[in-house]
């Protein structure tokens, strides 16, 4: 099995759990109440840490691995690494639309790959900055969004079990 088609089994997993929690938040009584509560003063709600790993993986899967314009351009200021989430909380429908828009959007390129790729820095970007090569891009896109979807899921579980 190419380390391509193992990328894509394992980020389908992931995503599955990402769903998950995204569904359970739905059946609440107030999913936009969930979504937008935080943990503590200046942290991240659930509904940023979702949206988030959308947009990183929209960047990844245009600008940053084939040099394309991104979509989403209205929500990238809002939801790329970096930003402060603010108080508009979208909703589940919005949140589940971005990450099945961008992971379409990141299969397709991966599609586009070969083995042959994978030692390959691009020639420009972030990627190019970091030194890092098609293969690192796509472990980290993998680890970020187990990495944020723990982040959700332990904030979910906090909202359900606030005093």
């Amino acid at each position: 099995m190419s380390l391509l088609t193992c990328i894509k089994d394992i980020w389908e997993f992931n995503r599955s759990r990402t769903l998950m929690t995204l569904d359970d938040i739905a059946k609440q009584p107030d999913p936009t109440a969930v979504l937008g509560w935080r943990p503590g003063p200046g942290r991240a709600h659930i509904a940023w840490q979702l949206m988030h790993v959308g947009i990183t993986e929209e960047l990844f899967a245009t600008e940053r691995l084939f040099g394309s314009t991104a979509g989403f351009l209205d929500l990238i200021p809002r939801f790329k690494g970096g930003s402060t989430p603010d108080d508009s909380i979208p909703s589940a429908d919005q949140i589940r639309e971005v990450l099945n828009a961008s992971r379409q959007h990141l299969l397709e390129g991966l599609g586009r790959l070969t083995d042959a790729d994978l030692a390959r820095i691009p020639e420009s970007g972030l990627l190019k900055d970091r030194g890092w090569t098609i293969a690192k891009a796509l472990h980290v896109i993998n680890w970020h969004e187990a990495h944020h979807q723990g982040q959700a899921h332990i904030t979910l579980n906090l909202w359900k079990n606030r005093a």
